[in-house]
């Protein structure tokens, strides 16, 4: 199953206009905060540093603009182009769901336009499938000009990458099980909903909302590593991305310098919180590695048309 060259057109324009929609926010931001140092320590979670002025963004739409130019690629070039452009788009229509309740009139319609644009790549990964017995349309082309079609992760790196995602949502898992244990009722339902005692930015995604949404992505990709599934390369690589992000997030706050004036004791909690940061930095950058290389490809065996029956022949013999 490979999709139309039509359908990779239109799921590459429409990674474009998300990207567009992100690039838009981040020059916003830029131009509010100034140097690009200081939103980069604003999307990793220092937001003392200035009080009046705060940013739209949040660490989460660079990565999702990395994925959209990487989907925008993938659905011009790779066999891979219908798995990946569904997974950017439910993974972009799950992360910005939130935003249909959120306060601002801009950043409403900026979601309502996301989902729009987000459901447009589903819609263009399911309908836009074919199935290419010649190999002459979509399926790509090896060294040799033998057809191929959508590649499976070779089962070593599969099981490895399977592995870190499993352990990465396990622990994610836990640490919201644990938040919910520890926070009061409403503070817990507005982490997913994303409460106005939370002060979150203006396109942020609740960070309950996040972490569950990083979790089912984790979980899901490591079950189709160890499946080595077609669709387990586009859906893990956005995995380890995300991943890898806000793991670095974390990462880049614990070890600032004057962290120590913002938590002057560590207890056993937030030492285990920075390690797990760590542990998703390198996870995520191992599970890019590891299934970013080329899989194993599939031989798509040439069918010819049925034949059809000869025409007849110019002078018909008696009885034809």
């Amino acid at each position: 199953m490979t999709v139309t060259r039509t359908a990779r057109l239109t799921g590459a324009a429409l990674c474009a206009a998300l990207a567009l929609v992100g690039i838009v926010w981040l020059l916003r931001d830029l131009a509010a905060l100034g140097p690009t140092t200081e939103l980069l320590w604003y999307w990793a979670g220092d937001h003392g540093f200035r009080v009046h002025q705060s940013a739209a963004t949040t660490l989460v739409d660079p990565l999702l603009l990395v994925a959209y130019v990487v989907t925008a690629f993938v659905a011009l070039r790779s066999p891979l182009a219908a798995p990946a452009l569904a997974v950017t788009g439910l993974t972009t229509l799950a992360l910005r769901l939130p935003g249909l309740w959120a306060s601002g009139i801009e950043a409403l319609v900026t979601t309502l336009l996301t989902l729009a644009l987000a459901a447009g790549l589903v819609v263009t990964a399911a309908a836009g499938r074919h199935d290419d017995r010649s190999g002459h349309a979509g399926s790509g082309h090896d060294g040799n000009g033998e057809p191929y079609g959508p590649e499976r992760p070779r089962t070593g790196p599969a099981v490895a990458a399977g592995i870190l995602c499993a352990l990465a949502g396990l622990v994610w898992a836990a640490w919201e099980l644990r938040w919910a244990t520890l926070l009061p009722v409403e503070y817990t339902v507005g982490r997913y909903t994303g409460g106005r005692s939370l002060m979150l930015p203006a396109l942020a995604v609740p960070p309950g909302w996040l972490n569950a949404v990083l979790v089912l992505l984790l979980l899901t990709a490591a079950a189709s590593a160890f499946a080595r599934a077609r669709h387990a390369r586009p859906l893990g690589l956005l995995a380890g991305l995300l991943l890898a992000g806000v793991g670095a997030g974390g990462t880049a706050a614990a070890l600032r310098p004057d962290w120590h004036t913002y938590v002057p004791e560590l207890d056993l909690y937030s030492v285990a919180y920075d390690l797990g940061c760590f542990y998703a930095l390198a996870a995520g950058l191992a599970v890019l590695l590891l299934l970013g290389r080329p899989g194993r490809r599939r031989r798509v065996p040439y069918r010819p048309a049925a034949a059809r029956p000869p025409a007849p022949p110019t002078r018909r013999p008696p009885g034809w």
